[in-house]
């Protein structure tokens, strides 16, 4: 990436250093200004401001790659003496003769050059933020380059989707526009094929790699970008998560940013996304089923019928799926969603819910009943975006409390986090290894989704277990190598792993743009009125143009670089 400011010859190390040198301290000072107004809240509790910046790590040390997506600059010297340079990057075969495209070796042609793009500080970040010396940053255009990280240092694989789902907090609060591109390399990967036989572990069939309109569950390991669906324990294409996630984080990022542009080069995908979800709606009651084995995030936990957990998110991605066809002039499938959306919630509603909690699926299994930490996830996006509760206040306050006084409070007094599941007998669930762990990542996200319900002092208690057991001094040593899971004995699984950034989900739930505080104003969904036709919705991606050059909404927290 310091290639974009720095050139690829060997004599720029020195320059670098020297930068370096001298500027460290105006460095220091400008970390000290973005963590004080956090280290200084009084309403925070310590150990949350301890493991709130400390769990960045990961975006560090999990074997980040973080690449130039456009022409290297120059050599740094050359260009202070004047001299013309011709710069050939290792990595890349660049021909911006005709000053359209940016072709990579290990990659394919993707970013334009001149894409808009969301920058948190404005267009002039760099120059006003980053001491270095820019070359041409007059005109600087910087589109944040392309990133990738990996699941963990255990689980080798780049960008591992539905669990960047809980991470990608963190990014959007404070690398907005690398998040935004990682978004279109999924975008554009929903819309590719790749026909190659796999052979999957579990079941010991054969499929193909990567299947047209499925989200891909991770963008690699050998050859990143091209390559996806490293995994190959289950075939992914039949998850249920992928999908609903992926229109879910679109949505919220579109949302957050106010980035139209970024909406304009997504919605084929989205539309791609949700349509392929249409298969999994077996008995046409507008709810997908899952499919009697692990297939989503919890590749370990079997599933039958509807689930609380996969049909939440379901429902969410509809109603984002609607709110951002009408912001982008898809009104015919803003409908459509609608529509789905009204009956698949009262379906939902009648074939999972209780009284006090969602069952954990529909099926007739042993753990058919149990409390699913993770239950709410679909409502954490939605209120993390600004849309309508998916649920009654009511029902939202009688699932987070049941899982607080049985997930949280029935192990070790909850100082451990919150364990995936819990039967209503109060006995954990012991049905595979996976819904008897405590996941890391998913205890912030339910806490952040407390928070967003008005209970913050149970959030806060629910995400301390996890301080207590991995960071504190009374605690298993788990500190700056936070794993997915551990069990009621401390034992670890997959140290170092993305997941746990979404304590970051809990600080976006504290301090939440104006764009998405100001949302719930207009209740977007009542906007959409469902015509005859909705029922009938034309497969053609539908887009409406806005403006010669899409712009973005005025009122965006962050600010575009058109």
């Amino acid at each position: 990436r310091y290639t974009k400011f720095y050139g690829t010859s060997e004599g720029v190390a020195q320059d670098l250093v020297h930068d370096a040198l001298m500027n460290y301290k105006r460095w220091e000072e400008d970390i000290e200004k973005w963590q004080n107004p956090i280290l200084r809240d009084d309403r925070l509790p310590e150990w949350y401001k301890f493991t709130l910046f400390n769990e960045l790590y990961f975006l560090v040390a999990g074997g980040t790659v973080w690449i130039d997506s456009r022409l290297p600059a120059p050599d740094k010297r050359n260009h202070r003496n004047g001299e013309k340079t011709d710069v050939k990057g290792t990595e890349a075969e660049v021909n911006l003769s005709d000053g359209a495209l940016v072709k990579y070796t290990t990659t394919s042609d993707y970013y334009s050059e001149d894409e808009s793009v969301v920058n948190h500080e404005g267009s002039n970040s760099y120059s006003q933020h980053h001491p270095i010396t820019l070359l041409n940053e007059e005109n600087d255009s910087d589109d944040g380059g392309r990133f990738l990280y990996l699941e963990g240092v255990e689980y080798v694989m780049w960008c591992t989707y539905d669990v960047h789902f809980y991470a990608s907090f963190a990014l959007l609060e404070l690398f907005p526009k690398i998040e935004l591109n990682i978004q279109r390399d999924f975008a554009k990967a929903v819309l590719s094929e790749d026909g190659r036989k796999v052979k999957f572990l579990a079941e010991g069939n054969t499929g193909i790699r990567k299947l047209r309109g499925a989200v891909p569950h991770d963008l690699g390991t050998h050859d990143p970008w091209n390559e996806m669906n490293a995994y190959n324990i289950h075939d992914t294409s039949q998850w249920k998560d992928l999908n609903p996630k992926f229109v879910l984080q679109v949505y919220r990022d579109f949302a957050a940013t106010g980035d139209m542009s970024f909406g304009v080069d997504v919605w084929p995908a989205v539309r791609a996304a949700m349509e392929y979800m249409e298969q999994f709606d077996r008995d046409g009651d507008c709810l997908i089923e899952n499919d009697g084995f692990p297939d989503q995030t919890y590749d370990t936990w079997t599933v039958h019928g509807v689930s609380a957990y996969c049909g939440c998110l379901w429902l969410a991605a509809l109603q984002a799926a609607a709110a951002m066809a009408l912001q982008l002039g898809d009104k015919p499938f803003a409908e459509y969603c609608k529509g789905k959306f009204l009956k698949a919630k009262s379906v939902f509603e009648e074939k999972l819910w209780n009284g006090s909690y969602f069952n954990y699926d529909s099926g007739s299994s042993s753990n058919s009943k149990s409390i699913q930490t993770d239950q709410l996830a679909g409502q954490w996006y939605t209120a993390s975006s600004g849309l309508p509760s998916l649920f009654d206040e009511a029902q939202i306050k009688s699932t987070l409390q049941k899982i607080f006084d049985f997930n949280v409070m029935k192990v070790k007094g909850g100082r451990m986090g919150a364990v995936n599941g819990m039967h209503p007998n109060g006995k954990v669930d012991e049905t595979c290894m996976q819904s008897r762990e405590i996941w890391t990542g998913v205890t912030y996200g339910v806490a952040a989704t407390m928070i967003l319900a008005g209970m913050e002092k149970e959030a806060f208690t629910t995400a301390e277990g996890i301080f207590t057991a991995g960071w504190s001094e009374e605690g298993y040593g788990y500190w700056f190598q936070t794993p997915e899971a551990w069990t009621m004995d401390g034992h670890f699984r997959s140290l170092i792993y993305m997941r746990p950034l979404s304590i970051w989900g809990m600080q976006w739930a504290l301090s939440m743009p104006k764009t998405v505080l100001q949302a719930p104003e207009i209740n977007i969904m009542d906007r959409i009125s469902i015509s005859p036709s909705a029922a009938a919705i034309s497969h053609e991606f539908g887009v409406r143009k806005i403006t010669n050059k899409a712009k973005c909404f005025g009122a965006a927290v962050f600010h575009c670089s058109c």
